[in-house]
């Protein structure tokens, strides 16, 4: 690849970024207000929610842990709801989220697509990808192991009798 090239690539995704934060910011309201977990989203938790667990839960359970994932986020400060509402609508819109996730649509996404996007957040050079892998890597299996019902999976007993008393 030329330098001029290279230039104009970089250019070129610059401005398409530009434009979809713009167009995002244009369909979504901008004061801080309370996260609303749409379709969208729901949609893109229950491709996430098995590739960073490692386990393919059934219907009631991926929905209640989905659920949980909400609450969690709508029990942080307005400001963090905002930033993973941001991420939330990126992820959402087609061009963003196939520029930055390489994924075509969260529901034909493969497991293996899933895990290549989640992997190269978090290995990424750029900080604020990998603040997001982590954010939703934390939130995933916050969602996922506060339920006593997951916790078998990974060999825990639950919190010792003596403590919970």
């Amino acid at each position: 690849m030329q330098r001029r090239s290279f230039l104009k690539a970089g250019l070129l995704g610059g401005l398409a970024l530009a434009v979809g934060g713009a167009a995002y910011r244009q369909f979504r309201p901008s004061v801080a207000q309370r996260f609303a977990l749409d379709d969208q989203g729901r949609t893109m938790l229950a491709v996430l929610i098995p590739a960073i667990t490692g386990v393919n839960p059934d219907a009631p359970a991926l929905a209640a842990a989905i659920d949980r994932v909400g609450a969690a986020i709508n029990g942080l400060p307005l400001r963090v709801q905002k930033e993973i509402s941001d991420l939330f609508g990126l992820l959402s819109m087609a061009p963003t989220r196939r520029l930055l996730a390489g994924v075509p649509a969260w529901p034909e996404a493969t497991p293996a697509e899933v895990a290549a996007f989640l992997q190269s957040w978090r290995t990424h050079r750029t900080e604020m990808l990998q603040t997001a892998y982590h954010g939703l890597h934390d939130l995933v299996l916050g969602g996922w192991y506060v339920d006593p019902s997951s916790w078998a999976a990974i060999g825990y007993p639950g919190p010792m009798k003596e403590l919970s008393a």
